[in-house]
C-alpha cells in the first residue's frame, strides 16, 4: 500500500492548463527519489474549481495543491513527500485547511459527484468499495417500478 496518494484532477480546465505535463514530473521526479512505490497517482474527474488548476490533492494530509506547474513538483516531492513539510507557497490560500473549510467547497453538499476527485474514475473495485452500486442493487432486487419513481420523486434531485 502506498504510504501518499496524490489525486491529480485531469478535468479539462486543469489538463488544458498542464496536469499532463504534471503527471509527467510528478513521475520522473518519484523515480529520481526512488519513491515510485510509496506514492500511488490517480488521475480524477474535475475537483470543481476550474481557474486554479491543475489541482493535486494529497492524501493522507487532504492538502490541496493549486496551480501547480511542471517546475513546482520537485519542490513537492522534496519538501513534501520526503521531509513532511507542506508548499505552503502551491496550498490554497497558503494555509493547511480541510476541504470543507475552504470557502468554495464549505457551502457544498455533493450528493450524486460526492466520490468525485476522491476516487480513481477507471477503477470499479474503488468505486464498489465506497458503496458504488448498492442502490443499483436495492433497485433491481428489492423495489418495484413504482417505488423506484417515488423515491426519485422524494430526493429532490434536480
Amino acid at each position: 500500500m502506498s504510504r501518499i496518494e496524490v489525486l491529480l484532477c485531469a478535468g479539462t480546465a486543469c489538463l488544458s492548463s498542464g496536469a499532463r505535463e504534471v503527471k509527467a514530473a510528478l513521475l520522473e521526479a518519484l523515480a529520481e527519489e526512488g519513491l515510485t512505490g510509496e506514492v500511488r497517482i490517480v488521475e480524477t474527474g474535475c475537483m470543481g474549481p476550474c481557474e486554479l488548476g491543475p489541482i493535486m490533492l494529497v492524501y493522507p494530509e487532504g492538502i490541496h495543491y493549486i496551480r501547480v506547474k511542471p517546475a513546482d513538483v520537485r519542490e513537492i516531492v522534496t519538501e513534501h513527500f520526503l521531509k513532511g513539510r507542506p508548499v505552503r507557497r502551491l496550498l490554497w490560500a497558503g494555509e493547511l485547511p480541510e476541504s470543507k473549510e475552504i470557502p468554495f467547497f464549505s457551502r457544498q453538499l455533493k450528493v450524486v459527484l460526492a466520490n468525485c476527485g476522491r476516487i480513481d474514475p477507471e477503477d470499479i473495485e474503488e468505486y464498489i468499495a465506497v458503496g458504488g452500486y448498492e442502490a443499483l442493487s436495492r433497485v433491481l432486487t428489492e423495489m418495484s417500478p413504482e417505488d423506484v419513481i417515488g423515491e426519485v420523486k422524494r430526493s429532490g434531485l434536480r
